[in-house]
């Protein structure tokens, strides 16, 4: 169903809408698909500094985004940011007729502001709706490894705001034997156990704290409510620069350390908090950052290689006029690239995927093969073994002039490319016109800083996919810092590393991104397993470059 034509979305009045949506507690996967619905269609989002670039994702193109911005320094240091204006801005723009997405942490149904927002919504006569979220002092400890519930529920939990909490609230949870859950900020954590201590809470009582949970930058530190202080500072953890980074806490026995280890899944990741650079074209990039990221990593995307038109389009021009007129059996496409080309030439001349009825199309691997599926052809031919140039030529037919009425192949490739495919195809007895259909030059170099963190040592791994990535790379931006794990898609590309003075420590066993990711991890995961089994705290290799400075873990 369209975004825009859902029956749960409140009808636009005169007055306009207001949907008021919970964005979680800061993974972008939490958000459930009401809420992406609902960003699909909003003409107005307003949304917290913290979760703007979480559903900003989700919104249209050229929806308006006006900033809110912390104003109340004093209460803002106390550790309640007060927003500029909040209420105001969304009831301009709901007057004006526009439907207004109001954007909170963790769920709006527990976030004051946004309840005296309904509020004026109601005086006015503004429809509004709610969309609920996952609650922060939920969803963190569950990314914690930290259950509220016993294996037989029904536990007792309190849930407790430090911020406001006065000394009757102390009392009333620490007198409880129950877990309790803590909102409160790295500087107002150690003075909220000793609350529950002076009610009544043992000072061995154990107690976990987590920092931007649910994020790759999520750390989690076992403690007890009389030792909270002294672990954050052994820990060095340094405070947040605008003094309300908030953490969730939880004390009881459900935040033992003993039993976090066993269910700590999501900082267990193996390759969890690694900033891995992937340099490739943005587009190709895709697939292999939603895959790190499934493994706790942060992708960061340096294009090393730009795209752009043949100088002289004419070759192009006839083949694509061939293809409809017959002249071709077959048309092979080597790279995702070689889709777009063809692609963007079938839509300048009024084309569209009917065009290759008659012809047999081939495709180097499954990423090929997508962007022809999403483009509406369905390749005959897709390698079964090394998704190659080579194991395309094992799979490709011979020339049989019985049954093939035209012996051609259309090969649109890159500039730069290899001629295993064209001279494995004429050998097998086939024609081929080898075009360039779209020329590969070296990108712009990266900002500044991305320059200093590879060669700095600020990057835990990097990927390269080709001998190209490995040489643009350094030419652009210089050689990765020896601290930085090298990974390589096959051995030609390796040798191009070490050729550069790279340390080669991973390779991908067949050619394939995916797999190449996939080793990573496997690299990732046997490394974090030695730590731990050497009783070592568990580290990224950028932490482990001489002089580094500790990073903040805010």
């Amino acid at each position: 169903m369209s975004p825009t034509t859902s029956s749960n979305l409140p009808a636009v009045s005169a007055h306009g809408c207001v949907t008021f949506l919970g964005a979680g507690p800061g993974d972008p996967g939490l958000l459930t698909l009401r809420a992406v619905e609902a960003l699909a269609s909003a003409d107005v989002l307003i949304a917290e500094p913290a979760v703007l670039d979480v559903v900003r994702a989700h919104a249209r193109a050229g929806v308006d985004t006006p900033q809110l911005t912390v104003v109340d320094e004093a209460s803002a240091t106390a550790g309640v940011p007060v927003l500029r204006d909040a209420a105001n801005l969304v009831m301009e723009a709901a007057r004006s007729g526009r439907r207004v997405v109001r954007a909170v942490s963790g769920d709006p149904g527990l976030d004051g502001s946004a309840g005296e927002e309904m509020l004026a919504c109601a005086a006015e006569g503004i429809p509004f709706e709610v969309v609920p979220g996952v609650a922060t002092a939920v969803g963190v400890p569950a990314y914690a490894g930290v259950p509220l519930s016993g294996p037989a529920g029904g536990a007792d939990v309190r849930f407790v705001d430090a911020r406001g909490a006065d000394e009757r609230c102390w009392t009333e949870v620490g007198t409880s034997d129950g877990t309790v859950v803590v909102s409160a900020t790295l500087e107002t954590v150690a003075a909220a156990a000793g609350e529950l201590v002076s009610a009544g809470r043992k000072p061995d009582t154990p107690m976990t704290v987590t920092v931007a949970g649910t994020t790759t930058r999520q750390r989690t530190w076992n403690a007890t409510l009389g030792s909270v202080a002294q672990v954050l500072k052994q820990a060095k953890v340094l405070p947040s620069p605008d003094g309300h980074q908030p953490v969730i806490a939880v004390v009881g026995e459900r935040g033992s350390a003993a039993q976090r280890d066993r269910l700590s899944w999501f900082e267990s990741k193996p390759l969890f908090g690694w900033r891995v650079l992937v340099p490739r074209t943005k587009e190709q990039a895709a697939s292999l950052s939603d895959q790190l990221r499934s493994y706790g990593a942060v992708p960061h995307e340096v294009p090393t290689i730009a795209v752009e038109p043949p100088r002289t389009p004419q070759q192009m021009e006839r083949a694509v006029k061939g293809l409809v007129t017959g002249r071709y059996e077959w048309i092979a496409f080597t790279s995702v690239n070689a889709v777009k080309a063809v692609r963007e030439k079938f839509e300048e001349y009024g084309l569209d995927a009917r065009a290759f009825a008659g012809i047999k199309v081939a495709a180097v691997g499954e990423q090929t093969a997508a962007a022809l599926v999403e483009f509406g052809v369905k390749p005959d031919l897709v390698p079964s073994g090394e998704q190659s140039a080579a194991g395309l030529l094992e799979d490709w037919p011979p020339y049989d002039p019985v049954f093939d009425p035209i012996d051609r192949v259309f090969l649109p490739r890159a500039d730069i490319a290899t001629e295993t495919l064209v001279a494995g195809l004429i050998e097998l007895g086939w024609e081929v016109d080898d075009v360039t259909a779209y020329r590969t030059v070296r990108a712009s170099p990266p900002p500044a800083d991305t320059r200093e963190a590879i060669k700095g040592g600020g990057f835990d791994a990097v990927l390269f996919t080709s001998s190209s990535t490995v040489r643009n790379l350094v030419g652009i931006a210089g050689k990765p810092h020896n601290v930085t794990v090298i990974a390589c898609i096959g051995p030609a590309t390796a040798k191009t590393a070490e050729e550069h003075g790279l340390r080669v420590d991973v390779m991908a066993p067949e050619p394939s991104v995916l797999k190449l990711a996939e080793a990573l991890a496997e690299f990732g995961a046997a490394r974090r397993d030695a730590a731990v089994e050497a009783g070592e705290h568990v580290t990224r290799p950028s932490e482990r470059r001489p002089g580094a400075r500790r990073r903040r873990t805010t």
